[in-house]
């Protein structure tokens, strides 16, 4: 016993050590910053307790809750696209059809692709002036938009980008897919079913622990968007696209207001882990396992 516990600890040290040095470590350090008003230019570092923390929600820091509402609005937005438009995907690359191969792997490509090249790509697709979508339009003579440029259009036309590298998430949903009984919609042409009553009744309800666990991861990397920020429209225009974790990056890292910026990083921090925990509660109702168990 004792012998595999050793044995055990030895092959996961190298995990456990590097949770605790790169992760427990700098949170720990991050959370003592939090009290404290280190700045990188600053000789001296005096402790503040909860002024950091004080400031933020005083409404002293106007930018803060702008980019927090900026935040929840991608996010409100970009959650229930990603898992819809992925399921679709995956409903459309799960059918029995010649060259499925193919198409799963043009889905899955973009995701791979690097963030700044991908954005890159699209602000030329997405210029007012010079790029392919308004073009395009023009001469089906549709509206164009200005979209990345727009205060009205702006956080919509991010989300679109980030759909580009839904591949992942449509894989995900591919593997939950694949391991539905085939019985189950036999069942269903026997008793004279179609596609729809496949969808509501085998479908969906089997592949909710897929929908919950890729819930979860988007809303967590929705809340952490960064590269669209920095890439695309540094915060602008008139801060409608402040994202959160940009305006944290700029306070601490273009205008070194370390000690701040961890406040700000465990106050998004306790978000996430409240949005977490509210879908793993709520999950109880509507996650639905093989056999009939429950989240």
């Amino acid at each position: 016993m004792r012998k595999g516990l050793f044995y055990g600890l030895l092959f996961t040290s190298p995990a456990i050590l590097g949770f605790i040095i790169f992760t427990l470590g700098p949170m720990i350090a991050s959370l003592a910053l939090s009290l404290t008003d280190y700045n990188v230019f600053k000789a001296q570092t005096a402790f503040v307790g909860i002024d950091n923390y004080t400031k933020l929600f005083s409404g002293e820091d106007e930018l803060f809750y702008q980019s927090l509402g900026v935040t929840f609005y991608f996010v409100l937005l970009r959650v229930p696209a990603v898992i819809i438009v992925s399921f679709v995907i995956a409903l459309l690359l799960n059918l029995n059809v010649k060259g499925r191969s193919i198409f799963r792997t043009i889905i899955y490509l973009p995701s791979i692709v690097p963030a700044v090249a991908s954005a890159m790509i699209w602000m030329w697709l997405l210029n007012p002036d010079l790029g392919l979508i308004n073009t395009v339009l023009s001469w089906l003579h549709l509206p164009t938009g200005n979209w990345l440029y727009s205060e009205g259009s702006v956080i919509p036309s991010v989300v679109i980008t980030t759909l580009w590298g839904i591949g992942g998430t449509v894989i995900i949903f591919l593997a939950g897919l694949s391991g539905i009984p085939k019985q189950y919609y036999e069942s269903i042409d026997v008793d004279g079913g179609g596609w729809y009553s496949k969808l509501r009744h085998i479908t969906i309800p089997m592949v909710t622990p897929t929908i919950f666990f890729n819930t979860i991861m988007t809303i967590i990397g929705s809340f952490q968007v960064f590269n669209e920020a920095y890439i695309l429209t540094q915060g602008g225009p008139n801060n409608k696209s402040l994202f959160y974790v940009f305006y944290l990056w700029r306070t601490g890292f273009r205008d070194t207001e370390m000690g701040y910026a961890s406040a700000l990083a465990w106050v998004l921090f306790v978000i996430i882990l409240i949005f977490t925990f509210f879908v793993f509660k709520t999950s109880k109702s509507w996650v639905h396992y093989e056999g009939g168990e429950r989240a």
